[in-house]
């Protein structure tokens, strides 16, 4: 998978280099490239923003460094190009599995009080939210974004099945999880998880799914 992303503060993206996005990437099996929209602005201050047309607090990203940067990308038509939006489609784990089958994404970070439409209107396959809330810029959520989609890639994670058994991959949230000692601060590990009864272990986590899920987020059952 190849992911472009435009944004006017790259640096922010070194983090992508760490983990298992960084392993990724060194296996070929996912490709990042950011790109930095003041490359392409016409205006000798590199200058990338303007006022908005019929008054109104804060800047706005003007169309022409955003159009370049876009358009400069080699098969731009060919991929699915998403602007990073509070008033997008939410992200959920069904959007992220649906993301994961693209071979190529383009992820438009917007920053100030947002884009021009027009280039959301020329461009933009789709607006994209990771939630009900307002961040300064776009470049926190195409992280979430590239994060959240990489894990579903082959050869990413270790064990492919860890992303079918966590929380919203079947419809529940995950169920509690213990590792060594058996005992810590006088707190066992639930004996059916040493019992090595494989069906009464698999019968134990989907019901502790259903009551954390029910407890926390019945929205999710509904």
């Amino acid at each position: 998978m190849r992911i472009d992303i435009l944004t006017l503060f790259p640096e922010m993206f070194d983090s992508l280099k760490a983990s298992l996005l960084g392993k990724a990437t060194e296996k070929g099996a996912l490709e990042i490239n950011v790109i930095n929209i003041r490359d392409f602005s016409k205006d000798k201050h590199k200058k990338c923003d303007d006022y908005t047309f019929g008054g109104g607090s804060g800047m706005l990203m003007t169309p022409q460094p955003i159009y370049d940067a876009l358009t400069s990308i080699e098969n731009y038509k060919k991929a699915h190009k998403v602007y990073m939006s509070p008033r997008g489609r939410v992200l959920t784990q069904a959007v992220v599995k649906e993301y994961s089958s693209y071979e190529h994404l383009i992820i438009l970070c917007g920053h100030y009080e947002g884009v021009d439409q027009r280039i959301i209107d020329l461009l933009i396959d789709e607006e994209l939210s990771i939630g009900d809330y307002v961040l300064t810029g776009g470049e926190l959520p195409a992280m979430v974004v590239v994060d959240s989609v990489a894990r579903y890639l082959p050869n990413v994670l270790g064990n492919s099945a860890s992303v079918e058994e966590e929380s919203f991959s079947n419809g529940y949230l995950e169920y509690p999880q213990y590792t060594r000692p058996a005992e810590f601060m006088g707190m066992k590990v639930p004996d059916v998880l040493i019992s090595g009864h494989h069906a009464n272990v698999e019968r134990w986590r989907k019901e502790q799914a259903m009551q954390i899920t029910k407890e926390r987020r019945p929205d999710i059952l509904k």
